[in-house]
């Protein structure tokens, strides 16, 4: 099914697929452009040149970062994405609906083996564990019986 523009694509595929959120897939464009102007200001490729699904992914998990900081995992859980499977799932409901272009060579499955979410999102922002070395433990302190 083809449509008129981005947004109408978003609809469709929300209401083909509604574990995914409208917000979701916008992200997911954000993303995309991200690349795409990266690369015109590197010289690396033409702004039209295809984005690989590892690109993708790395474009999204950076931007992700960069906009969300710790609250990342707390706004994709919200928008319905749980792994690099879901982000794949969700760019080719946007090829279907005709907001996004593919080759005969990708597929979904190419977003499958991406990148661990917790190890992304949830592992940068956990404080240190305590050193064992040398590291003196807190003082126990007893409270007084009533």
């Amino acid at each position: 099914m083809k449509v008129s523009g981005f947004n109408e694509a978003v609809a469709h595929a929300h209401e083909k697929d509604p574990q995914f959120r409208p917000e979701g897939y916008q992200f997911i464009r954000e993303s995309l452009e991200a690349i795409l102007k990266k690369r015109s200001k590197g010289k690396q490729l033409s702004p039209s040149a295809h984005v690989t699904a590892s690109e993708l992914l790395d474009g999204f998990r950076r931007l992700a970062l960069k906009e969300f900081g710790p609250m990342t995992i707390t706004v994709l859980d919200y928008w319905g994405i749980h792994s690099s499977g879901d982000i794949g799932k969700m760019v080719f409901h946007l090829v279907e609906a005709g907001a996004f272009g593919r080759t005969e060579n990708d597929a979904p499955g190419d977003f499958e083996q991406g990148f661990d979410f917790q190890e992304s999102f949830v592992l940068p922002f956990l404080p240190p564990a305590p050193s064992s070395l040398g590291e003196t433990p807190l003082p126990r302190v007893q409270l007084p019986v009533p």
